[in-house]
């Protein structure tokens, strides 16, 4: 039952990662984080930069198309959230500002993400619906399967949708290559004929 247990566990902590990332930004440039995203999902962050007097880091949140979905100048430690619209691919971009007349230094930057399920705060709702922690574990294992779900539904479609394309792409391809030939073979005939009236007409053949 112990054994059991740890496994349980254990599959927990696995199926249910947070994105953690740091890294070096150095002085003048920016850096983004991109990440598919699904419609209607919260996604919320924390971050913090190295403190580095004269220098300035800004953040940035938004999709593919430019639209600003959060953005906060003058960073040093804080939270943010926002929605995605629609399943696109957004990004988070730290972008580092360091006056002309100072010599910069990379600062360092981390950052933590959720999205999703990860979002909810099942400790609350334990409380609030007086579950058990085993229960509660159970709740988020049953959220999280349907996240996982949705996930393949998504990919599903997107794999029919690719394949209707290639499909597509194909039988124009085909249609494509079969005028081109009679094009070719119309044009070669075309050829014989023209070449064949002007040596007749040369009197070079018969």
């Amino acid at each position: 039952m112990a054994k059991a247990t740890f496994f349980y566990f254990l599959f927990i902590g696995y199926v249910w990662p947070i994105d953690s990332v740091m890294f070096n930004l150095a002085p003048n440039t920016q850096k983004c984080l991109k990440e598919d995203i699904q419609a209607n999902q919260l996604v919320m962050g924390e971050y913090e930069v190295s403190d580095v007097p004269g220098q300035i880091i800004d953040y940035v949140a938004r999709d593919t198309k430019g639209h600003i979905l959060s953005q906060k100048e003058h960073i040093t430690k804080g939270k943010f959230s926002f929605m995605s619209e629609v399943y696109d691919a957004y990004e988070i971009c730290f972008i580092s500002k360091v006056p002309p007349h100072q010599r910069g230094i990379p600062q360092e930057v981390s950052l933590m993400t959720k999205k999703g399920v990860e979002t909810k705060s099942y400790e609350g709702i334990g409380e609030a619906s007086k579950l058990k922690p085993l229960e509660v574990d159970l709740k988020r294992l049953e959220d999280l399967s349907d996240s996982i779900v949705r996930d393949f539904i998504l990919m599903r479609k997107r794999e029919e949708e690719m394949r209707d394309t290639n499909e597509k792409t194909n039988s124009r391809v085909l249609f494509f290559s079969i005028f081109s030939m009679c094009c070719l073979l119309g044009l070669a005939t075309w050829q014989v004929l023209y070449l064949r009236r002007y040596f007749k007409a040369k009197k070079l053949i018969e």
